[in-house]
């Protein structure tokens, strides 16, 4: 059976570390890579991309240990580096 998506009790903050890294790791990647909008959110890009690798980070080491959820603490960690990957390959290719 899945896990039950409603809180309890016993839950920490610790539980949206992972969630919180997927979001911001989606608005990363998603606005370095489609072109309409990297003007816009360029500066929003780097930020929400370093915010989604640290805590994405967090949330992997609290879900070692059993609080919090590894998939979507990876995810979002994983997506938080393309996004602010994205952003330092553009500037460096613009750079040059």
């Amino acid at each position: 059976m899945s896990e039950p998506t409603v809180s309890d009790r016993g839950d920490t903050p610790a539980v949206a570390l992972g969630p919180i890294a997927l979001l911001l790791g989606a608005f990363s990647t998603t606005g370095v890579w489609a072109p309409w909008l990297t003007l816009y959110t360029l500066p929003w890009t780097v930020i929400a991309g370093a915010l989604a690798m640290t805590f994405g980070a967090a949330g992997v080491h609290y879900a070692r240990r059993g609080t919090g959820r590894l998939a979507t603490a990876v995810a979002g960690t994983a997506l938080g580096t393309l996004g602010f990957g994205g952003v330092v390959a553009l500037l460096w290719a613009f750079s040059a």
